[in-house]
Parts: structure tokens; sequence; C-alpha cells
């Protein structure tokens, strides 16, 4: 089969197509044809080296966390899904033309395949994000770099929590933030005095989901590091404030529940741009430029 690969640290350059062995499912797992993977920042990163210190690489090393597909292959132990079931999960290497899947749900016949490969890390991330910073219904949140992939999550999942949000995002991407429930704001210089006229009975909790070096801003905000919470800035704890990093410890209920809100119409995902698999360094490009809005797709035939 086809997979998207890296044979060393490196820029776009390094990453290619190769011709591998197709992986089987295992027990407790599930194989799946990859109709949809999506593109996360974790991709990059890892290709640039930038977890070279804490996490073991072994060349040659696919990408892909997430994925839809049809399932092809069941496991020992599986009983709630068969060979022809569509869904949508966590996996390893699910940038390939089959993937095996650790964490699934039944995709709705609703949910497009391309934007359920792009849900797992988002809605796994952005409902863990909201529970360790301890936020509740009444108080107001506030969101840096609210308009991506997880922003977008957090803030229909707090928006459903009753949470008040007040996101970052670039003036042009302000009307989006309106859709889905947030008070937009600009970044940059100010923020402290922005926020304080859009909340002036004070900010209960802040999230970074940009790493863009704001965590001592969030906390002056704030007026308490732990109530601060970053997923991609990893000096966050050395300010005093939270870091929130996986794996997924129970995200099957919480893909089921995703699946039952966009049925509902209570959830939605914007897929900016959608790739073909030979067009993955392309696609990794764009999320390291940082202006996505919502989320890129890389599908497959």
């Amino acid at each position: 089969m086809k997979a998207v690969q890296f044979s060393e640290y490196g820029g776009p350059e390094v990453v290619h197509i190769f011709e591998v062995a197709e992986p089987h499912a295992g027990p407790g797992q599930v194989r799946i044809a990859v109709r949809a993977a999506g593109v996360n920042p974790s991709d990059w990163k890892r290709r640039d080296g930038q977890y070279r210190d804490f996490e073991a690489v072994a060349f040659p090393s696919g990408f892909g966390v997430e994925a839809s597909g049809v399932v092809d292959e069941v496991g020992p132990g599986v009983s709630n899904v068969s060979v022809g079931d569509a869904v949508f999960g966590f996996g390893e290497n699910t940038m390939a033309q089959h993937a095996v899947l650790t964490h699934w749900t039944r995709k709705p016949d609703g949910l497009s395949f391309e934007i359920a490969g792009g849900l797992p890390v988002i809605v796994d991330t952005a409902t863990r994000a909201l529970d360790e910073v301890g936020v509740k219904p009444g108080q107001t949140l506030l969101v840096s770099g609210a308009a991506g992939g997880i922003g977008s999550a957090v803030i229909q999942f707090a928006r459903l929590r009753g949470i008040i949000v007040i996101g970052t995002a670039s003036a042009q991407k302000h009307d989006y933030l309106r859709e889905l429930g947030a008070i937009p704001t600009t970044y940059g210089p100010g923020l402290a005095d922005r926020v304080g006229e859009l909340a002036p009975q004070g900010v209960d909790a802040a999230l970074d989901l940009a790493g863009s070096g704001i965590i001592p801003e969030l906390i002056e905000i704030v007026g308490d590091p732990q109530r601060v919470l970053s997923v991609a800035d990893f000096s966050a704890e050395q300010y005093g404030a939270k870091f929130s990093h996986g794996p997924p410890k129970d995200p099957e209920p919480i893909f089921a529940d995703v699946a039952r809100l966009y049925s509902e119409g209570l959830f939605h995902l914007r897929v900016e741009q959608t790739f073909p698999l030979e067009q993955t360094a392309e696609a990794q490009q764009v999320s390291a430029r940082g202006r996505v809005t919502g989320k890129l797709v890389i599908s497959i035939a």
C-alpha cells in the first residue's frame, strides 16, 4: 500500500510516499481503508525534530494519528463493529491507504469522511483542556488562537456547557468565531485592555492553543497561573501554568458524543482545505504557517 513517511528529521523535503506492507488489526483493534486523515501541528513538529528529546522515533516513520474510513479487518475481541462499517477515531500512521485504529466510533451517514477524519484530535484535546482548566458554567474563558481546529471545538463545547468564551484571532476570522458562539478580539499588544472591555467582571480561565509565547500575559489577565492551560507551549509549567497532553484516556464516548452533536446540528467543523495523499508535505507547510481556520485534511481515494 501507499503510505507517507519520513526517514530523517528535516523540512517538507523529507516527506515522501513509500510502498509499504499493509498493517493488520491486533487484539482490540480494527483496520480501515482510510478515506480521510486529519493534519495536525504534531505532524510537522515531529518531522522537524521538535519532539526528539522526549519521544523516540524509529525511521522510517509515518504520519497521522486520526482518520476516518471503512472497516476491512476486525481484530480479536472486537464486537461493536463489522467489516464494511464506516468509523472514525485514533490510530497510528493514518496517512496511508490502510491504517489500524485503536479507538473509534461509528460515523453517522450525514457526517462526511473528510470532517470525521479531522475530528478525533480536536474533540479529545478540547474536552481534556476544558476539564483540566476547571472552567464552570457561567464563567468566562479566554481562548488564545481560537480559530483553528482545537479552538473551534473548544468554543462549541464551552458554549454547550454554558461558558462565556472570548476568542483571539485575526480580524478576518472574527465572523467565524461569532458563528461558533465566541466573542472575538484580536491578538497582539493591548490584549489585556481589550479583554477588560469585553469582560469587565474579569476572566476566570484561559487556554493557549497556539503556543505563541503568551502564557505570562494570560496569567496576568486571569490572575492565577493554575487557571491558565496550554496545549501547545511546553514551557507553560515554568510559569506555574498547566500543560495538557495525551495520550487519550477514554476517547470513545467523546467521539460518540460529537457524532451525535453533529447529527443534531449542534457541532460544526470547517475543513479549510483538503489535499491528496501526494500533497501531504504541502499540507504540513500550510499548517506550519499557523493561519488555518478550522482543519486541514488529507483525502485518500
